[in-house]
């Protein structure tokens, strides 16, 4: 966790911008036994970090023993620090009301006076049949897909294979990618995300020494499946998931450059090289520069003023005005 806090620090130096987030884990990370040792820990640590961080935290499950403690102690110490709570095993938007309730009430008690953003991991089927529910619920930011967990969840109808990434040159292995349950799990998880405005985040990939197993799984994840962000368990994982989530120079320069000529005509219809572009494809272009800017690539200058600190806090659906 430290040296996770630690690169985010440096890299927050080096780009300029918080280009992930850290989730300390309070409960895979915690010894049986040592639960509320941990969560004293994550609490501490979050409370460290510097503002410019964003920390969250991950609890037990709202049905575990110990997600009373770690609320109380997590939330009631480190309410100000936290840019999020983590709800592992969510199967329902009970599990999500339930948890708001124990939240609300501890951060309320240690001064917080708005709400803490919940993001949500589901690695379930149930849960999966349950995704546009929960992600409609206006606390839930994020949806997070648990692919060990739903693997397992199968009782062996899902071959091990599926939590892992295939060799480029396997043209037969029902991986992560490949297996229909699993693809269809991650479809849904994105599917409910976009239709209620949420960000999906794609699970991890276990091969951390393997760098190119890594880059294409990241890559598909963005690119064919939708996903907005991708979980790491590995700091030397993280900065090529940024650069797979990141658009190319090129698409920065062509989006800035359309954007620019409609906002020449107040936002009319334009046509450029022979195409057509009016707000629909505005709207697409913006988020090709927003996300350029959060995975702190070096925008175009005509974009800069777009993203000055006055703008931080932009919407995916706004467009530069």
């Amino acid at each position: 966790m430290k040296k996770s806090l630690q690169l985010q620090a440096d890299m927050l130096q080096e780009f300029g911008a918080c280009v992930f987030d850290v989730t300390l884990d309070c409960e895979d990370g915690a010894p049986v036994g040592a639960e509320v040792e941990q969560a004293h820990r994550v609490a501490e640590l979050a409370c460290a970090a510097a503002p410019a961080q964003r920390v969250g935290a991950r609890l037990h499950a709202v049905s575990h023993p110990s997600f009373a403690s770690d609320v109380q102690v997590v939330a009631g110490r480190a309410a100000a620090a936290l840019a999020y709570i983590m709800l592992p095993k969510v199967e329902s938007v009970a599990d999500v009301e339930h948890a708001v309730r124990a939240i609300d009430a501890a951060a309320a008690a240690a001064g917080r006076s708005h709400p803490l953003p919940l993001h949500v991991l589901i690695e379930s089927p149930a849960a999966v049949h349950r995704a546009f529910d929960i992600a409609a619920h206006a606390r839930v930011q994020s949806i997070s897909f648990g692919l060990m967990d739903f693997v397992s969840a199968h009782g062996g109808a899902i071959g091990a294979q599926a939590m892992g990434v295939r060799s480029a040159d396997d043209m037969h292995t029902l991986d992560q990618f490949h297996h229909p349950l699993v693809v269809r799990a991650k479809l849904e998880i994105a599917s409910a995300c976009h239709a209620h405005g949420k960000l999906a985040s794609h699970c991890v990939v276990t091969e951390f020494r393997d760098a190119q197993a890594l880059e294409r799984a990241a890559r598909r994840a963005a690119q064919a499946l939708g996903y907005g962000r991708m979980w790491s368990i590995h700091p030397d994982q993280i900065r090529p998931i940024v650069r797979a989530f990141a658009p190319e120079q090129d698409q920065l320069e062509l989006a800035c450059h359309i954007l620019v000529q409609a906002q020449a005509q107040d936002w009319a219809p334009i046509a450029l090289a022979g195409k057509l572009h009016d707000r629909a494809s505005y709207r697409y272009f913006w988020h090709v520069l927003e996300r350029g800017w959060r995975t702190g690539c070096t925008l175009p200058d005509a974009a800069r003023a777009w993203f000055t600190a006055a703008h931080l806090t932009v919407s995916a659906e706004s467009t530069p005005h």
